[in-house]
């Protein structure tokens, strides 16, 4: 797995994290709060079997991966490239008031500690 994180010089002054085989352990995208404003997961590897990328509102520390409820799950069927956009109301992003973790599973909700069994690359963009 390789994980890399760019701040963009844009108006947005956003961050792109990147994990190139996001498996069961929780990543640290960021410590601290932060403003998810898009998620882009290419599971085009997982021919035969989808990916749910679940995304916690605490310190990756804190996750337990198949007993912490995520606070949001991204579904993406199987060989497909899906990107999620995040707006409440009319401003842009979702927010983590505390810290931003995520893992990506072979089961969605809460249950289920298994990685897919292809690299899925997932991109998360925040401030």
């Amino acid at each position: 797995m390789a994980i890399t994180q760019i701040v963009v010089a844009s108006p947005a002054g956003e961050t792109i994290f990147s994990d190139s085989a996001m498996g069961n352990s929780a990543d640290s995208i960021k410590a601290s709060s932060a403003l998810v404003l898009w998620v882009k997961v290419d599971n085009s590897a997982n021919v035969g079997a989808a990916s749910y990328v679940k995304l916690w509102n605490t310190a990756a520390g804190s996750v337990m991966v198949g007993t912490t409820s995520p606070d949001q799950v991204l579904f993406v069927p199987a060989s497909a490239i899906a990107t999620f956009v995040f707006s409440t109301g009319a401003a842009s992003g979702m927010t983590f008031g505390t810290a931003l973790s995520a893992a990506c599973l072979t089961t969605g909700g809460t249950a289920g500690s298994t990685s897919p069994v292809s690299s899925v690359v997932v991109t998360v963009a925040y401030v």
